[in-house]
């Protein structure tokens, strides 16, 4: 992906991301007198955020800043957008990784490179790239990562002496055998409700989803490598070896809780969920590497994960200096970052603080388990690259239509595939980006 294909996308995501004509009131409080401090909005969605930003207004009086509470997802993307045409876009944001692409293309985010590139190092490649897009620019610097890992009742594998499975081939055995022995027990289901989940799978899987030349773009959701995730799950889906209902349902808490379901594919966050979600297991669940595709590997895909990018409007003001460095503290620095775990409850982008002290103590849930984040930074180390496009909306919501149909009347998830493919490519000819094919 190159700086002119994001510039030539700008007027054209306008239409997709379909904005309001509002704008936001708050905004970055330009060009400081000389001696002054200089202030900066940054908004974000992050639980105590305010708290973690005290501590860096506390220690540098002269670059003061000010937390706005949002909304995450797609909505703070309209937001911002709308908020940099009309000129008074905060001067910092909280985005996720696959929304960088739209707000790049859109003008929001400045380069950083200069500021901040030495920040490089302290990130894992996969997730680096995210934020520089493939490029020697940096659009944002990462700050918490969600790699993905398999959970699994330790009480439930035992009694029905099933081994953990290494591999994707083990786990579709393992759900087999689960099946044999009790008819009302299921793995695991196949969700159509979160499309990030599947987005991560098809990472881990080798998938490039859109990938740019000159001023064409290249929509790959229905290459080989998602092709093969599909039809693994489709295949599990129609055999009925697994099952084939929703996350974060009353019945699908049930199904946690009760033993119904005995393993769940999720992201380092999961802790959280079961916890609400299973509170009569806990302890009795422990966190695997996500099954491999290749025996002897270590491949891990995300889902989540978000970053703090600077935008254009603090570049315009001279404040891209100032922007930049709170964004490489926040993200980075031992104090701040152990305050994010503490306060807000994040997994760090940051490999050091991966094994820091911060995490030194497996969550409560997980008592049992006390290498856990231990073991959630070998497995984060090996997190694949992931690919995003300007027009990640239109994916995802034609994943979750086509693929919960799929799903729901265990029909032919290819065809979905398919289905998620041409509607990608059909919105993106439509708002006048050059396709390939």
């Amino acid at each position: 992906m190159n700086r002119r294909v994001l510039a030539t996308a700008a007027v054209a995501l306008t239409g997709v991301l379909a904005l309001s004509a509002c704008s936001s009131s708050a905004g970055s409080d330009g060009p400081k007198a000389a001696g002054g401090p200089v202030n900066l909005t940054f908004w974000s969605w992050t639980p105590n955020m305010d708290k973690v930003v005290a501590l860096w207004n506390q220690g540098h009086p002269d670059i003061q800043v000010s937390v706005q509470k949002q909304a995450s997802g797609d909505d703070l993307v309209t937001k911002t957008i709308t908020a940099a045409k009309a000129g008074n876009a905060p001067d910092l944001v909280q985005a996720e990784f696959q929304a960088l692409p739209t707000l790049v293309s859109n003008d929001v985010l400045a380069d950083i490179s200069k500021q901040a590139g030495a920040a490089k190092s302290q990130f894992a490649a996969g997730v680096w790239q995210q934020v520089s897009l493939g490029t020697d620019a940096v659009y944002a610097i990462p700050q918490d990562t969600a790699p993905l890992a398999l959970y699994y009742r330790t009480d439930l594998f035992q009694q029905y002496g099933l081994k953990v499975p290494t591999t994707w081939t083990e786990f579709a055995d393992a759900a087999r055998q689960l099946k044999q022995k009790d008819p009302g027990k299921a793995l695991t289901t196949f969700s159509a409700n979160d499309s990030g989940l599947f987005a991560g799978l098809a990472q881990q899987a080798g998938a490039k989803w859109w990938t740019a030349s000159g001023e064409t773009w290249k929509v790959g959701i229905d290459d080989a490598a998602t092709k093969k995730v599909a039809d693994f799950w489709g295949g599990l889906v129609k055999e009925g070896a697994i099952d084939n209902q929703p996350m974060y349902t009353p019945a699908w808490s049930k199904a946690l809780n009760d033993g119904t379901q005995i393993a769940w594919v999720s992201a380092v966050w999961a802790p959280g969920v079961f916890t609400s979600s299973a509170p009569d297991t806990k302890g009795k669940w422990a966190m695997a590497p996500l099954p491999q595709w290749n025996a002897g590997e270590a491949v891990t895909g995300s889902w989540g994960g978000s970053t703090t990018g600077v935008t254009t409007g603090a570049k315009k003001a001279g404040h891209a200096d100032a922007a930049a460095a709170f964004a490489t503290w926040l993200n980075t620095d031992p104090t701040a970052v152990t305050a994010l775990v503490k306060e807000a409850g994040i997994y760090p982008a940051a490999t050091s603080a991966q094994t820091g002290s911060a995490l030194a103590v497996a969550p409560e849930f997980f008592a049992n388990q006390a290498d856990f984040y231990p073991k959630a930074a070998e497995i984060a180390k090996g997190t694949a690259a992931a690919a995003w496009g300007p027009n990640v909306n239109v994916a995802y919501s034609t994943f979750k239509d086509a693929f919960g149909k799929a799903a729901q009347d265990k029909g032919d998830f290819a065809a979905a595939l398919t289905a998620m493919q041409q509607a990608t490519v059909a919105d993106l000819k439509k708002n006048g980006f050059k396709t390939e094919g």
